[in-house]
């Protein structure tokens, strides 16, 4: 089956330190993959790989059959990969929430109209239409979230990177952002700390090592 992204032999460090080592991963089409491992093991680093943020200190990743040695050469294939931060916060470019889920668009160069028809779909069909004037500061946490996964959501990307989506989010919004991603049919990796949840979501989970990813 034909891979949306690769990991092959990854290595990161942090100093002198090594993360983890030896890393190989194929995630497919419709793949939804958990990762988990105890704080400090590389989870966040190893997300900040595959979105193209941080380059491996060895090996490298392949995106749609594609290697990518270097940050420069992730560039053509960014506006495909969607990244959640943990923080909410660090997602959001403009003020207001309708504004920041078509900066995205916008940035690309389509036009205001099909920008704010666009936003209005996802923001409907995440059921937060009633926030697109708020400021997004000034929303809940789980609001936030859900804005967050609309400004990206709203591009449509071929894979999805996801760092701890339901952290501090209470059972009702944990649910409501499970069902999202089960529906959603693109390429999830997926780090949590939450066991019930990505037991529900993802199709595989691997634990993150020194030495790689285990499956479990």
């Amino acid at each position: 089956m034909s891979c949306t992204i690769s990991l092959k032999n990854v290595c990161a460090k942090i100093g002198e330190r090594t993360l983890f080592e030896n890393l190989n991963l194929d995630a497919t089409h419709k793949d939804k993959i958990a990762l988990i491992g105890p704080n400090g093991c590389g989870k966040s680093t190893l997300l900040e790989i595959m979105a193209g943020l941080k380059a491996p200190s060895l090996g490298y990743i392949e995106l749609f059959h594609h290697k990518i040695s270097n940050l420069e050469e992730y560039k053509p294939f960014r506006r495909d990969v969607g990244y959640l931060f943990q923080e909410s916060n660090d997602c959001f470019i403009c003020p207001s929430v309708r504004d920041d889920v078509m900066f995205s668009l916008l940035s690309r160069g389509e036009d205001e109209d099909g920008a704010s028809a666009k936003a209005e779909e996802i923001l409907r069909e995440l059921e937060i239409w009633h926030l697109k004037d708020e400021i997004v500061f000034n929303l809940s946490g789980g609001e936030k979230k859900l804005v967050a996964l609309a400004g990206i959501l709203v591009a449509k990307p071929k894979i999805l990177l996801l760092d701890e989506p339901t952290t501090a989010l209470d059972a009702q919004m944990q649910a409501r952002i499970a069902a999202i991603l089960k529906s959603l049919d693109v390429t999830q990796i997926i780090v949590s700390h939450d066991k019930e949840f990505i037991s529900d979501v993802a199709s595989a989970m691997y634990r993150l090592t020194k030495n790689g990813l285990e499956p479990i």
